[in-house]
Parts: C-alpha cells; sequence; structure tokens
C-alpha cells in the first residue's frame, strides 16, 4: 500500500484537511474537539507525514497535538509552498486548494519532518518572541518622543519606562530558563566566552537553532541564511546573494557582528581586510556574521570556548 500524506490549511474558525494520494478531505472546527478528531483520522489512515505552512503561533495546538500522536509533522515556510503550487499552475487560492496543494507538496518533496520541541524549548521561544516584540514597540515610542507634542511626551516617557522594565523583567526569566537544564546552562557559558556575543544572542541560538555544532559551517550558513548563493546563467556571472534562512538567528547575529566588528579583534581585522579593496560595508558584515557564525558552531562541536587565535583570518 503506498504512503499517504497530508496537508493542512489553517485559519481561526476551521481547518482543511486534504490526503494525498486518495483525494479525502474534511474540514474541522478550529476547536480541541476538532484537533482530537483530525488527529484520530490521521492516526487511523496511518499518515506518513502531515505538511502545514508557519502562521505565526496559530499551527502550534495541532503540530503539539500530532507529535503527542508520534505522528510526524513538517512546519513550511509558506513562500516554499506558494512557489511549488505556482509550479504545478496553482494561481487561485482557497482554503480547500491550499490544502490539496500542501499535501502534493509532502507526497512529492516528502520535507523532513520538524524535530521535536519539549516545553523549556517552546517556553523559550516564547520569551524570545515576547522581547522582540517589546523592543519594537520601544524603539516606536522612542522615535515618536522626539516629534511629540508637550502634552503627550509624558505620558509617552512613562510607557517607555513601563516597556524598559518590561524587558528586564523578561531577561531575568530567559537566563533563568537557560539555567533550568544542565546542557542549556554549559552551552550558554560556552557561546559567552566569544566577544560580543551576549545573554541574548546565546539564548537566540539554543532556542531557534538547535543544530548549532551538529553541521558543517556550510549547511549551518544556509540553514542560518547568510552564505551567499550564485545567480549563473550561460557564461554570464551574476552577484550574489544570501537568501532565506532563520530571520530571528540572522537578526541576533547582526547585532552580535556589529559589536564584534568594534570590541572582537578578530572580527575587526577580518572586517577592515574586506573593507579595504573596496567591499561594501553591508557585504563585509554579512561576511562576518558568516565567519562568526562559523567559529560559534565549531565551539559547540568541539565543547571549546573562543580561540582569538583560530578566528584570525
Amino acid at each position: 500500500m503506498s504512503k499517504r500524506y497530508a496537508g493542512v490549511d489553517l485559519s481561526l474558525r476551521w481547518f482543511d484537511a486534504t490526503v494525498s494520494p486518495d483525494g479525502l478531505g474534511w474540514r474541522f472546527p478550529h476547536t480541541d474537539e476538532g484537533l482530537a478528531e483530525f488527529v484520530q483520522r490521521m492516526a487511523e489512515l496511518e499518515v506518513a507525514l502531515v505538511v502545514v505552512e508557519a502562521c505565526g503561533s496559530l499551527e502550534r495546538p495541532l503540530v503539539r497535538a500530532l507529535e503527542r500522536a508520534n505522528i510526524p509533522v513538517a512546519v513550511m515556510n509558506p513562500r516554499q509552498v506558494r512557489d511549488f503550487a505556482r509550479s504545478m499552475g496553482h494561481l487561485a487560492k482557497t482554503d480547500k486548494m491550499d490544502a490539496t496543494v500542501l499535501a502534493r507538496y509532502a507526497e512529492t518533496l516528502q520535507p523532513e519532518p520538524r524535530p521535536l520541541l519539549n516545553e523549556n524549548d517552546e517556553e523559550l521561544r516564547s520569551l524570545l518572541a515576547r522581547r522582540r516584540q517589546l523592543v519594537g514597540m520601544l524603539t516606536a515610542d522612542k522615535n515618536r518622543l522626539r516629534r511629540a507634542r508637550p502634552e503627550l511626551s509624558l505620558r509617552i516617557e512613562r510607557h517607555i519606562t513601563w516597556l524598559e522594565g518590561e524587558v528586564k523583567v523578561l531577561d531575568q526569566e530567559i537566563r533563568e530558563l537557560q539555567k533550568s537544564t544542565l546542557e542549556w546552562e554549559e552551552r550558554t557559558r560556552l557561546l559567552e566566552t566569544a566577544p560580543s556575543v551576549g545573554p541574548v544572542v546565546s539564548a537566540t541560538l539554543i532556542g531557534y537553532l538547535p543544530e548549532l555544532g551538529r553541521l558543517d559551517r556550510k549547511k549551518i550558513s544556509a540553514l542560518v541564511g547568510v552564505a551567499p548563493f550564485s545567480c549563473d546563467s550561460g557564461q554570464g556571472r551574476g552577484r550574489r546573494a544570501v537568501w532565506g534562512g532563520r530571520r530571528e538567528v540572522r537578526a541576533a547575529l547582526y547585532m552580535s557582528a556589529v559589536s564584534a566588528v568594534r570590541c572582537n579583534p578578530a572580527i575587526r581585522s577580518f572586517y577592515q581586510r574586506l573593507r579595504s579593496p573596496g567591499k561594501p560595508p553591508k557585504v563585509a558584515l554579512v561576511a562576518c556574521m558568516r565567519k562568526l557564525l562559523t567559529m560559534l558552531n565549531a565551539m559547540a562541536r568541539d565543547r571549546a570556548p573562543w580561540q582569538p587565535q583560530a578566528a584570525a583570518p
């Protein structure tokens, strides 16, 4: 019997599911009862893989329910799925069609199932996501304060003070969570031996890049989105560019690289060597991000602290 693959399209009130190659399809209410019925049907059909698009936190209950039932599930980037749909000639978009495309995507490409996350992983990611939201609000309010009318300035300042207090509380909670397991505590201490890698960067790497230390430098760079991809055709040689990747890790590495260019002698000399022949600042900075990532990857692999001589260009 051929394997079955399922695709799920989520919305707030319901979700559509399609099984390929059978062509079976259902609509379930997006409730605990609906999730339980869906998981039961997937188990009865012995589905080999369920594919769902990443849509904020909306997919989490469904993914957790499938994981508890030991049913493999892959959470995919919506852009990749949409490109696949266009390659099949599907230009229209409905919930049912999206579920069908996701099922065909699972059957054709068979992506790797999502690694199982425990409660600590989920909590760390939630805290980091909330911190990013608060920092974004802080930046926006500080920009507003510069142009605010006098009668509004005091209110904005009070809100900025509250936001800064919330960020401090979150930083403490993230730190305590990093110390909750021996493995996380050891990895945090190891990563922070590198200049410019502080608590937020180390927590982001632990929460969003569990593959650190398990992949080679090319794969880890591509996974994060700091590896330049070719754009060649015939005799033409196009401009290389980075693409895709995990934006949370990339954002943290960017801030770390900016700091490293100032305070990390190895990264600073590498940056200056790239800039001296005329490399644009942004290109040189992305290269520094990639170098920093590969060094951190080697540190995690070998369980060795930062060694400036090894990082020298």
